[in-house]
């Protein structure tokens, strides 16, 4: 018999009860922040940023410069290393996908040949693995009449001047015969006189008639000698030495009588004066120096190139970019190879540009990367070093 006694089960009908909406709305009410603890979150979030930002802008490991380009090279004389830079300076137009029309691949073409048989002595410098033996192997060849040094004015200072080039005498002469503009009896006079100043830049302007002359000047064969002056150089570090006749211009009203002609700057002011020139007739020079024909379209380019290879390494923080990078952002992000790019059109993704839309194409004419690096490691704006763990990065200096 169980002594456990139980309530009868009751048959009252239970309810069960609703909480009110106040009483529900309490575990969702937001709680009300501190200032400090609004002010502790957003610099734990700036904290973040700042360090992923700290992350991208590091400094590339250096573990030593690199000092010659081409270590891969073996060329024994500067006749090599010119044939090497004329014959690498201009990549090759792509057969497909390039871009460019027919008119625009033939002024591509055109703008190559036109070109002079031209190189810097700053790019023979950055491929030699010393630059006296190369000074010497210069001066020994254009005694012998097979290269000819070219020297323009105001064209950079140093190192980084373009204006200070080697050719060889034999395409330059070739140029001379193949021009349809000359006379043949003015061709074999313009050879004799450059056999006989082998080792000189300039020739008396009594070497030639004033006919002759002027013939020879619109050929591009001659240019008229200009008296040196000081303007800076667009490579020339900011100081005193790149300011050029502007400082004594700026200092000329203090020193000089007012309404003199010295007081606005003397000879030198016309030098920067929007137009230029004083009004009178330039008198003729007394030597002309040796040209070559579409110099300047050569320097032109020469520049350019190397101002936007610069701006680009500039770019970043430190001023020095990984090798790799500076090669795609020159050339453009274009296609890479055909079965990439196109199984990258198929899946719909980005494959890149066409050449004839980047700047490479549009302004410099598909000049190569590793041709403008070797350019301006050799004039010395720009130097490489090995990284370790990125393979070559560039610096400017």
């Amino acid at each position: 018999m169980s002594l456990h006694v139980t309530a009868p089960h009751s048959s009252r009908i239970r309810k069960t009860r609703k909480s009110s909406a106040a009483s529900s709305l309490v575990g969702l009410r937001r709680s009300i922040s501190s200032p400090s603890s609004a002010s502790s979150r957003r610099k734990s979030s700036s904290s973040v940023q700042a360090q992923g930002h700290d992350d991208d802008e590091n400094r590339l490991n250096d573990t030593g410069v690199i000092a010659l380009l081409t270590e891969d090279l073996n060329f024994r004389d500067v006749p090599q290393f010119i044939e090497y830079i004329r014959n690498t300076m201009f990549g090759d137009i792509p057969e497909t996908g390039a871009g460019m029309n027919s008119s625009r691949i033939a002024e591509v073409l055109n703008h190559r040949k036109s070109l002079p048989p031209l190189v810097t002595v700053a790019h023979l410098d950055a491929l030699s693995p010393s630059s006296t033996r190369t000074e010497r192997e210069l001066v020994e060849l254009a005694q012998a009449g097979v290269l000819r040094r070219v020297l323009i004015p105001h064209r950079g200072v140093g190192a980084a001047a373009v204006g200070d080039g080697i050719a060889s005498v034999r395409e330059w002469q070739s140029l001379v015969r193949a021009h349809t503009g000359l006379d043949n009896n003015l061709k074999a006079k313009y050879i004799t006189l450059m056999d006989a100043n082998s080792t000189s830049t300039t020739v008396p302007n009594t070497s030639f008639l004033p006919a002759e002359i002027s013939s020879l000047t619109a050929a591009g064969f001659l240019t008229s000698t200009t008296p040196p002056d000081s303007r800076s150089s667009s490579f020339a570090s900011p100081g005193a030495g790149s300011l050029g006749t502007l400082a004594a211009i700026s200092s000329s009203g203090s020193r000089y009588a007012a309404g003199s002609f010295a007081a606005v700057g003397g000879a030198a002011a016309s030098q920067h004066i929007p137009g230029g020139g004083t009004g009178r007739r330039p008198m003729p020079s007394a030597h002309y120096n040796f040209s070559l024909p579409n110099t300047g379209s050569h320097i032109k380019l020469v520049v350019e190139a190397r101002n936007h290879l610069l701006s680009m390494v500039k770019k970043s923080k430190y001023k020095e970019v990984p090798m790799e990078t500076l090669r795609e952002r020159w050339d453009g992000g274009i296609l890479g190879k055909a079965e990439i790019a196109e199984k990258k059109k198929a899946r719909g993704e980005f494959a890149g540009v066409l050449p004839g839309k980047t700047k490479m194409w549009k302004q410099f004419y598909g000049l190569r990367f590793e041709w403008i690096l070797e350019e301006c490691v050799g004039a010395g704006l720009l130097e490489l070093f090995e990284t370790g763990s990125v393979g070559k990065a560039v610096r400017a200096i």
